[in-house]
């Protein structure tokens, strides 16, 4: 008995790329003599398809292409193909190599099929590793094209005859396959399969698909970060978010520059306060490089809060799930070339252990970076629980007269890290120990807090009933080769 496959079918302009692919192809057609100059408008033609989609004019004139290239060489067009795969491999939505890696790991065929002309699309497609190519092809003979199609018009419905007759060839099952495309002129393709998937759809299919309940995805950001006209909440929240949103606190934010300027690093902090995150929030708005905040699936489980959060992008992390499981989305923030970041003390330490010189640690970035390959660049927070102590429900907003100073310093790259089989403890070490670097002196000197110092650093009403019933001991530390610093018992833990 043959078991029917699974495919899964993409479309290329606006939906396995970000925008169209025409001007990298025509730059490609130009370095290899194929074309010269731009036509009257090409580029507000370009420009309204990479904003609204594609549009009936813009697909007569790419039918009437095959006529245009009458006579070229199909060498040469071959060879603009493999100079335009270059050139277009930087335009793949940065989560589109993830969800191709998905696909492949489930055992599904992965088909791209699109109207751009096969010779100008396959390498593409071979470097992405996908296993067929249903696109438009040109007739040619002795070498050169004849100005005639080779078969049909990969669009609309014949995009749809085009994957049916692959279909019927491969033994796919298209009620379980599946489909994914930004434009409406591919509703027959996508009503045909059994998981349809309308990504950075146009006004038209956002329509459709929201009446159908189909999938929305955007392959630039995170899975469930919505975009409205190309943006995401992150580039209107950091024009907003900036000192002057805190007038009950004071910034004295330093190495900024130190962030990497393209690629994935992992930006890890110390935890103090609930203001930690608004303290980071501004460092990054400052950046201007999306970051994803890896936290606590209670978070985003909060009404309001936690719907903001997922709108940014942020990970919530099933603490019961298998530390691989958990941080199985933050590498793929990676993967894509993003930030990412993460406290990794995981929870404001109580009592004594608030004061520790020694940061204790979990070691998910240490893991992460490992993993990835990614730096880890440290940021020690300071003060932050002056402005919002654990043991207020609320920041102290009415403290604009004398607002505390808190600061935000960025350290240089972790090394040493991510470059093969390494001991995550001792990373972990690593990591805190940079962290701790940047904080003031104070920070690392031992120092015997007053019972009331002890009182702000628990939530409000804890600290006495622990007091009633004796303040738990601290964890169990226990010193390893590489530092001889301690470090809690269950750091192993991710």
């Amino acid at each position: 008995m043959v078991v029917p496959g699974i495919a899964a079918v993409f479309d290329l302009d606006r939906t396995l790329l970000r925008g169209a692919s025409g001007p990298l192809i025509n730059e490609a057609l130009a370095e290899l003599g194929l074309r010269s100059g731009e036509l009257p408008g090409e580029r507000l033609v370009y420009r309204a398809y990479d904003r609204f989609g594609e549009n009936l004019l813009g697909m007569m004139l790419a039918r009437a292409a095959a006529v245009a290239v009458r006579g070229w060489s199909v060498d040469r067009l071959r060879a603009a193909g493999r100079r335009a795969a270059e050139l277009l491999l930087t335009e793949v939505a940065s989560y589109a190599p993830g969800l191709l890696a998905e696909h492949r790991a489930a055992g599904h065929r992965l088909v791209l099929a699109t109207t751009t002309p096969y010779d100008l699309v396959e390498p593409l497609a071979a470097r992405l590793g996908i296993d067929e190519v249903l696109a438009t092809r040109y007739a040619w003979t002795d070498g050169v094209y004849t100005g005639r199609l080779d078969g049909g018009f990969v669009w609309g419905v014949g995009k749809l005859a085009e994957v049916r007759r692959y279909a019927a060839r491969e033994g796919i099952d298209l009620s379980q396959s599946f489909a994914y495309s930004d434009s409406v002129n591919d509703l027959p393709l996508l009503s045909a399969v059994g998981h349809p998937r309308a990504v950075n759809p146009d006004v038209a299919l956002h329509v459709v698909a929201l009446a159908a309940r189909w999938p929305v995805l955007h392959l630039d950001v995170p899975p469930g970060v919505p975009t409205l006209a190309g943006l995401e909440a992150f580039d209107i929240g950091r024009l907003v978010v900036r000192p002057e949103l805190f007038p009950y606190a004071r910034f004295a934010i330093e190495g900024v520059d130190l962030i990497p300027e393209s690629g994935p690093f992992i930006l890890v902090a110390n935890h103090r306060s609930y203001f930690d995150v608004a303290a980071l929030a501004l460092l990054v708005a400052a950046k201007g490089r999306p970051v994803r905040f890896l936290g606590k699936k209670e978070l985003f489980d909060a009404p309001v809060v936690g719907q903001l959060a997922r709108a940014l992008g942020g990970i919530p992390v099933e603490r019961e799930h298998r530390a691989a499981d958990s941080l199985a989305p933050a590498e793929r923030v990676l993967e894509a070339g993003e930030g990412l970041a993460l406290l990794p003390q995981g929870t404001i330490p109580r009592g004594r252990a608030f004061f520790d010189p020694v940061l204790r640690a979990k070691t998910g970035a240490a893991r992460l970076a490992a993993r990835t390959g990614a730096p880890v660049v440290p940021v020690g927070l300071w003060n932050t629980e002056s402005v919002w102590p654990r043991s207020a429900r609320l920041p102290k907003i009415t403290n604009v007269l004398h607002p505390p100073l808190v600061s935000v310093r960025v350290g240089p790259s972790v090394g040493g890290l991510g470059l093969g089989p390494r001991d995550v403890v001792a990373d972990t070490e690593a990591i805190m120990k940079a962290i701790t670097d940047l904080l003031p002196r104070e920070a690392r000197r031992p120092s015997e807090p007053s019972e009331e110092e002890l009182a702000r650093t628990y939530p409000k009403g804890k600290f006495g009933e622990e007091r009633a019933v004796g303040v738990a001991p601290a964890p169990p530390t226990r010193r390893t080769k590489s530092t001889g610093r301690n470090l809690t018992a269950t750091s192993t833990k991710g």
